[in-house]
């Protein structure tokens, strides 16, 4: 079941958090996140080629003196492990959410194999995961994960379950 609040709950914390920066893949999970944040005067909207660049777009905000996040699927977490070993070691906290596939109604198969390695990879390297599978729980999960990431200098994922964002169909 798809609800479409979360995105907007989301868009409500990052503000709280005075979050500027805003990387992202396009992604039909995070389309309403990514409109709203295009949208805000407050916040600046940064697409990326490739996720591992979110990753350096957040160490040169840290390094800048702003706040920022980073969007993305879990197939993108694979992408990412080498440059988290940069900010773990340097100590720059990372607010990642990333929306879920290989999960709850997939049909694409090549989307398994990492939906099964995201925790334990992001784990690895250093990141504090936070799954979360009911809507309900994502403002309170986003918030003690940006709460977090930005007291701690700690990278921090949230994981948003398929359940939430819905099964792609493509006919």
């Amino acid at each position: 079941m798809k609800t479409t609040a979360w995105p907007d709950t989301i868009h409500r914390v990052l503000t709280e958090n005075r979050v500027r920066q805003v990387g992202y893949v396009p992604d039909s999970g995070h389309a309403r996140l990514i409109e709203l944040v295009r949208g805000d005067r407050g916040m600046r909207a940064v697409p990326l080629t490739t996720e591992e660049e979110g990753v350096a777009l957040a160490v040169g905000a840290w390094l800048g003196g702003e706040r920022s996040a980073l969007l993305m699927q879990s197939s993108g977490a694979g992408n990412c492990i080498n440059m988290l070993g940069m900010a773990n070691e340097c100590r720059v906290p990372l607010l990642a959410l990333v929306t879920m596939r290989g999960q709850w109604g997939e049909f694409n198969p090549w989307q398994v194999p990492m939906s099964r390695a995201t925790i334990p990879s992001l784990e690895a390297i250093g990141v504090v995961v936070r799954p979360v599978d009911r809507a309900a729980e994502i403002g309170e999960t986003v918030a003690a994960a940006a709460q977090l990431a930005f007291n701690t200098c700690r990278m921090v994922a949230v994981l948003i379950s398929q359940r939430i964002v819905g099964a792609k169909a493509f006919k």
